[in-house]
């Protein structure tokens, strides 16, 4: 297989893709960054009860 018969099959498969649209893009950040956000508060919220329930114990 020669260079040329690469570059062409992979200009084929690159003409296959479907390209997300800016708002489509938007959306998935929006999303990422929201369930992030609700995640790190949720982990917060355990690591300070889990702390308060140590220190009761040991203290």
């Amino acid at each position: 297989m020669n260079l040329n018969t690469h570059i062409k099959n992979a200009r084929l498969e690159l003409s296959k893709v479907i390209f997300p649209t800016k708002g489509q893009v938007k959306q998935a950040y929006i999303s990422v960054v929201i369930v992030v956000t609700v995640i790190a508060a949720f982990l917060a919220l355990v690591d300070l009860a889990m702390s308060s329930f140590m220190s009761a114990i040991l203290g």
